[in-house]
């Protein structure tokens, strides 16, 4: 709902107060749910995605999907998309600025909702990705949530805020927030393992059937029916992790499109946020550098 030109600078260091010079400096299209295609396709899936855009800065945005290798349908809108700044250095450092987006009227939202409608006869699955702009309410994927269900269409919740709490009140298939989101959720700090398994649980109980929690570089807590598991990462450099967490949830989806269980499937997400974080930029791994990483990501289960 909120897509963006991504501009990604790497410079040579980052430190408060003082100077960092320019090394290279990049455009792309962005956003979760355009990420998130991206990964689905690298892995082989098949995947639409679906977007407002307005303004020149569109027109720059759909060259760039050009390229992309899947579908795009595209919902014209008023106002200019918005500009993300991520700007690293080659320590891994990252700072990310983005802006709100564009503003919304009605007409633009319920032609954004009609449009998902439209294709939800032909899909198994709806990934809702990603913050809303101004002028679209909170409850707008939790709406889709409930169009979907009617439809036997499953669904992945990738948001914060208030869209997150209304979204799975919904009952998503799926819930994929990460340490911070869920931190504001739930009003509370995720400090050590016994919390966020804790917090997992909340977010179960709140209406998602299934959460996958990320923990950044800790890996992740699954929770599904009356299990959980968590699945730990090895250790690496990271170059860029910036969007790993857009790669998790796409490769949940992928992962359990693909017939795999839950823990498989959460293996999966800790595999393909750990390959891209190793990539410079704002790029995203491939099926082969996922599997390389899955190889190594240790799966447990966690004792009630």
């Amino acid at each position: 709902m909120n897509p963006a030109i991504d501009r990604t600078i790497a410079v040579d260091r980052l430190a408060f107060d003082d100077r960092a010079y320019i090394l290279s400096s990049s455009d792309s299209a962005g956003g979760r749910g355009i990420n998130a295609s991206c990964v689905i396709h690298n892995f082989g899936g098949k995947t639409l995605a679906i977007l407002p855009a307005g303004g020149e800065p569109a027109v720059r945005f759909e060259k760039f999907m050009d390229h992309c290798g899947f579908p795009v349908a595209t919902v014209p809108i008023r106002n200019d998309i918005r500009l993300n700044l991520t700007i690293t250095d080659r320590h891994g450092l990252t700072v990310k600025l983005n802006e709100a987006g564009p503003r919304l009227d009605r007409e633009e939202v319920a032609n954004v909702e009609s449009t998902v409608e439209a294709y939800l006869g032909s899909a198994t699955w709806l990934m809702l990705c990603g913050s809303l702009p101004p002028g679209v309410p909170a409850d707008f994927y939790a709406h889709l949530i409930e169009r979907a269900r009617k439809k036997n269409v499953r669904t992945l919740l990738d948001t914060d805020g208030d869209a997150l709490s209304r979204g799975i009140e919904a009952q998503p298939t799926i819930v994929t927030p990460n340490q911070q989101e869920a931190e504001h959720l739930l009003n509370t700090v995720l400090l050590t393992r016994s919390s966020a398994v804790a917090a997992a649980r909340r977010i179960q109980a709140m209406g998602a059937h299934s959460v996958v929690l990320s923990l950044g570089s800790r890996g992740a807590i699954g929770a599904s029916g009356t299990l959980m598991w968590e699945a730990i990462p090895p250790r690496i450099e990271a170059i860029s992790p910036i969007g790993a967490g857009d790669a998790m949830a796409a490769a949940v989806l992928w992962s359990t499109e693909n017939g795999d269980d839950f823990p498989d499937a959460l293996a999966w997400a800790v595999a393909s946020g750990t390959a891209s974080a190793k990539l410079p930029g704002m790029q995203f791994a491939t099926l082969e550098q996922a599997r390389a990483v899955r190889a190594d990501v240790d799966l447990r289960r966690i004792e009630s």
